[in-house]
């Protein structure tokens, strides 16, 4: 494959997160970035302004390993695939796609990564008569009794084969797992990557 870099050398590299599919930066590269992201297997990238390649978490820490890397129909631009050791935005944000110009109501979206970082602030940031708050404050032994409460309630709806039941109560049991994880310190990446690696299979040599 011949990859069409521009009239600087450079290509645009949009960046994304393995798991989520989130966007996380878009960066540049040319042709000595990419091949030293290709031989380390983490990104590395050309910085326009300072006229240098900068490896990604070479000083913050946040490496983003690299799980794939594809060009659009053109050969002019790539997304890149990667697992991420922390925040991809040097202001700390998850993503540097936060500021927000138009989200229409009808296609809004709710997640469980939404879920967890609600949960996750209020864990941050207690607010007074917030449930998430007071299972916190209750710890481990209230959060698990809340689990095997809620399992038993899944067991029972899926007994008597009422799918409207059984949906309210995966969502209890959703939501009081996260709750756990969040206490336990275990994140959604976390648990994404033990599902990975039981189904990726390894390519032919």
């Amino acid at each position: 494959m011949e990859l069409k870099f521009d009239e600087n050398g450079l290509i645009p590299a949009i960046v994304q997160d393995f798991y989520s599919k989130k966007v996380l930066m878009l960066a540049y590269m040319n042709k000595e970035s990419l091949d030293i992201s290709l031989r380390e297997g983490t990104t590395c990238f050309y910085s326009r302004s300072r006229k240098e390649l900068w490896r990604k978490g070479e000083t913050s820490g946040n490496y983003q390993k690299i799980a794939a890397i594809r060009a659009d129909c053109d050969q002019d631009a790539l997304v890149v695939e990667v697992i991420k050791d922390g925040p991809a935005c040097h202001t700390g944000a998850d993503s540097c796609f936060f500021n927000s110009l138009f989200e229409g109501d009808s296609l809004s979206q709710f997640s469980l990564r939404d879920l967890f970082e609600i949960i996750e602030g209020r864990k941050k940031s207690p607010e007074e008569g917030s449930y998430t708050t007071y299972l916190f404050r209750e710890g481990i032994e209230k959060i698990l009794k809340k689990v095997g409460e809620e399992s038993a309630e899944i067991i029972i709806a899926g007994a008597k084969k009422n799918k409207e039941e059984a949906v309210y109560e995966i969502s209890d049991l959703t939501y009081h797992l996260l709750v756990m994880m969040s206490e336990m310190g275990i994140s959604i990446d976390d648990v994404m990557k033990e599902l990975g690696s039981r189904h990726l299979k390894p390519k032919n040599p």
